[in-house]
């Protein structure tokens, strides 16, 4: 893999365990990252603030398409992982293959599971989840400014 923080589920919970008994906060972040934008910098700096430790869960290739439609990513998820894993913020980076991070959650527990601005506490899609177990919900990264489905209509616009 293209990275030194990119660890597959199985092998991030130990090391996440070991954090935690450090008396860490874990925080987990998650999305496509497909076309990495101003927004998701803000969104992912901001998620680390929230505690010690941030872990990005990252849609793989095959988790994107069935949550977009695409039959190919924009940026395929060994790139994403070395775009993602390369920003100071960010500790661990994981992929998952499902439309929602509900797998991660449950391995990892995190203390704070964020999301950005174009959710509110009451639309995050894994929220009943992380708050069965205790943890907390956070908006994080300030207003939406871009989204990556804008961004490739401009493109567009652009060059046709």
């Amino acid at each position: 893999m293209p990275s030194d923080k990119f660890f597959k589920l199985e092998a991030l919970v130990p090391i996440i365990l070991r954090e935690r008994g450090k008396g860490k906060t874990i925080v987990l972040a998650n999305g496509c990252f497909d076309l990495i934008h101003v927004g998701h910098v803000r969104y992912l700096q901001a998620a680390q603030k929230m505690g010690d430790v941030l872990v990005v869960a990252l849609n793989s290739d095959q988790s994107l398409e069935k949550l977009k439609g695409r039959k190919e990513a924009l940026i395929r998820q060994d790139g994403r992982i070395t775009v993602v894993s390369a920003l100071r913020c960010v500790d661990y980076v994981t992929l998952f293959d499902e439309a929602r991070a509900d797998r991660v959650i449950l391995a990892l527990k995190p203390d704070v599971h964020c999301k950005g601005s174009d959710y509110t506490l009451q639309t995050v899609p894994e929220r009943e989840i992380v708050l069965r177990y205790g943890g907390k919900i956070a908006i994080v990264g300030g207003a939406k400014v871009q989204s990556t489905s804008a961004l490739i209509r401009r493109i567009r616009e652009a060059f046709t």
